[in-house]
């Protein structure tokens, strides 16, 4: 591994937090300067975020998506939303830029997190959205679950040379 890329490497899906440990304001802060700064189409930046500390609602979000059990335990939950109105044809890649930087940050400032989809899946947007007040023509692209780790993953890179083409196919 390239140590200068350890910043990466140390991001790991992390789904065991210390429920007794809050999520500061100031890394919260910290977390929405990363999604903020993440590339976007044309500077468009149709992105949108909500943030999640109440423990009830953080509980129904564990409930309405299918894989986010480990919600019971973080202490934050962040949305990612979009509003395609302002970029029609990127708002996906656009969040989906922003949702790595905040798990890049989220590792590098000492916390864990776990990204989980939302979009394309019809099913779980519907659950989710009328929970969060999320408007009818706002995308919810995904939620981040974070809190302090409750359990400990190795940094790794995930490198196959096989998977690298150089000039052509």
């Amino acid at each position: 591994m390239d140590e200068r890329l350890m910043f990466l490497f140390k991001r790991r899906s992390i789904r065991a937090f210390h429920r007794d440990k809050s999520v500061e304001e100031k890394d919260i802060k910290a977390l929405l300067e990363a999604g903020m700064s993440a590339p976007s189409a044309r500077n468009l930046k149709p992105w949108h975020f909500i943030v999640v500390t109440d423990r009830e609602m953080l509980d129904k979000l564990s409930v309405a998506h299918p894989y986010a059990e480990m919600l019971r335990q973080a202490t934050l939950c962040i949305a990612v939303c979009a509003d395609p109105e302002i970029s029609e044809r990127y708002w996906v890649q656009d969040c989906s830029a922003a949702t790595e930087n905040i798990l890049i940050a989220a590792a590098n400032i000492g916390l864990g997190a776990v990204w989980l989809g939302c979009h394309p899946r019809e099913e779980r947007k519907k659950a989710i959205k009328p929970l969060l007040g999320i408007p009818d023509n706002i995308e919810l692209h995904s939620l981040i679950a974070i809190g302090h780790p409750a359990e400990e993953k190795e940094p790794r890179t995930q490198y196959d040379e096989t998977r690298v083409h150089r000039e052509r196919w």
